[in-house]
């Protein structure tokens, strides 16, 4: 089966101004994707529906949900409105970020349909960040975390246990504490450590029930690209015995890229290309090859869409 693509140009009505997270992002994905032709004729392609209060509650307190939409309405009268010193929004951004959090759910149906095999939500906002009681880093809605506890409410005989696989530079501390306590999610992230947000040290593990289904691996600035590999195989070995996924969501940063302005990893395409191939051998093995990949950072706007492609042309391929 092939790849399905969850896309809408209404994920540029987020408008951030001169932000790293900007629209411009957004059109290199689609350029660098599209350049493909090939590749981007074979995908099953799908608009996103945006996620309701329901799905966004099982991740975030109601509270949390109306400060975005407060906010947005703020940006009627001042177009730009903080909600943290790194997180923007405007008029629109309310409904780009429920369309994010929606096209990772609509995603989810896709491959539990058997529409496609695996799936690539080109969305922004990010969400990695969004804990459950605040928007940050970039993110608003937890995307990944929001389509996690929807395959789970959605489909209870198929969708039980969940793989988060998160490769940003930045650690994923909103997905951690969303699923801290959590047996069915296991979270594994690789970061730059430390760096943004200070989260992600190794001894955190979970807690309670859910102690020893989050896995972080720490990596320090300028680690090479294999030995991240090779860390990143050691990781994923431990998270497949400690929980078979029967659904594998990727949190797909792009910033731990050699050329990446906001961190200082040195992964290249192919890196990126061969943790794919890895995680859909992984899927394959407990999940029917179900995975789900959201489009999470990635700032440098000349490389960003081949390396993207590069991604999405392992899960197809």
């Amino acid at each position: 089966m092939s790849t399905a693509i969850i896309f809408s140009d209404d994920y540029l009505k987020h408008d951030t101004g001169h932000h790293p997270e900007r629209r411009e992002r957004y059109r290199a994905v689609l350029n660098g994707l599209m350049a493909d032709e090939d590749l981007w004729q074979s995908f099953v392609k799908l608009p996103p529906r945006a996620a309701t209060d329901d799905q966004l509650e099982r991740c975030h307190t109601a509270r949390s949900i109306a400060r975005v939409h407060q906010a947005c309405e703020q940006a009627m009268m001042f177009e730009h409105v903080q909600l943290d010193a790194d997180t923007v929004v405007s008029e629109q951004s309310d409904v780009a970020a429920r369309l994010a959090a929606g096209g990772a759910c609509r995603a989810v149906d896709a491959v539990v349909a058997g529409e496609a095999e695996n799936a690539f939500v080109a969305c922004r906002p990010p969400g990695h960040h969004a804990t459950v009681g605040q928007a940050m880093g970039f993110c608003l809605y937890n995307n990944v975390a929001i389509a996690a506890r929807y395959a789970q409410a959605a489909y209870p005989t198929e969708i039980k246990k969940v793989l988060i696989v998160d490769f940003d530079v930045h650690h994923g501390n909103g997905t951690q504490d969303i699923f801290y306590g959590d047996p069915s999610v296991f979270y594994y992230s690789l970061h730059q450590f430390p760096w943004y947000p200070g989260t992600g040290d190794a001894r955190e593990r979970g807690v309670r029930e859910g102690e020893g289904f989050t896995l972080n691996v720490p990596i320090q600035a300028g680690t090479s690209a294999e030995d991240y590999l090779q860390l990143f195989e050691q990781g994923l070995e431990t998270a497949m015995k400690t929980l078979a996924p029967d659904l594998v969501m990727i949190s797909a940063g792009f910033d731990a890229h050699v050329a990446d302005p906001l961190g200082q990893l040195v992964l290249t395409d192919d890196s990126y290309a061969r943790m794919t191939r890895r995680l859909k051998e992984a899927a394959r093995i407990s999940g029917k090859g179900r995975i789900v990949s959201c489009l999470e950072g990635g700032y440098n706007l000349q490389t960003m869409g081949e390396t993207v492609r590069a991604h999405v042309a392992a899960l197809e391929n």
